[in-house]
């Protein structure tokens, strides 16, 4: 498979992380060395320049700390300069661990590259070329639908976003801007109907 040519610098926890996209892509990939951003002055300053260039993507596991490490990247970059691509729920353990993360998630470095290319084609970093619906999702169709505001909702949503491959974290208003890219109308129309025959 050829590697994807991004402008955009990648951004991820670890080495282990960096390692596996290299296989993937041909860009600028950096590592925050886990919650090490928090206190590395220069690491976030190269991050916010990097933005601020080309822009850059967010993929950080699918745990509470790879979701901390996200939102606190979201909360010192402009969010125009972000495209946040989101792997699945995976539950396992890595190769190289004896034993599974906190969570029992598998994170970008456990992901396989099939599983990381759907992921980046999710967030709409590779093209899709299929011919997209006029009408958007909105956070009302959600409601209207019983996906947010309902009782079970969040149960719903949960199971819906496990038919996406896309993580159990994601809030309403983070979700929507994905469906709107990830589907068409009518593919979320029969996204639907598969939900409610479960």
């Amino acid at each position: 498979m050829e590697k994807l040519r991004l402008k955009q610098a990648v951004i991820v926890e670890g080495r282990y992380d960096k390692v596996k996209l290299d296989a993937m892509v041909d860009a600028i990939i950096l590592p925050t060395n886990g919650f090490g951003v928090f206190s590395n002055r220069e690491l976030r300053e190269l991050i916010c320049k990097l933005a601020a260039q080309n822009g850059i993507i967010l993929l950080t596991d699918s745990d509470a700390a790879g979701f901390k490490i996200r939102n606190y990247l979201r909360g010192i970059i402009p969010a125009e300069q972000i495209t946040n691509v989101y792997i699945p729920d995976v539950f396992g353990r890595e190769k190289r661990k004896h034993i599974a993360s906190k969570e029992g998630k598998i994170g970008v470095e456990g992901m396989s590259i099939e599983t990381l290319h759907e992921a980046f084609a999710r967030a709409g970093v590779l093209p899709d070329t299929r011919q997209q619906s006029q009408k958007t999702i909105t956070k009302l169709d959600l409601f209207e639908d019983g996906l947010y505001g309902g009782n079970n909702s969040t149960e719903k949503r949960r199971k819906l976003f496990e038919l996406l491959g896309l993580p159990a974290r994601l809030s309403v208003n983070t979700v929507l801007p994905l469906l709107n890219r990830m589907l068409t109308r009518e593919e979320y129309t029969t996204k639907l109907a598969e939900l409610n025959n479960l």
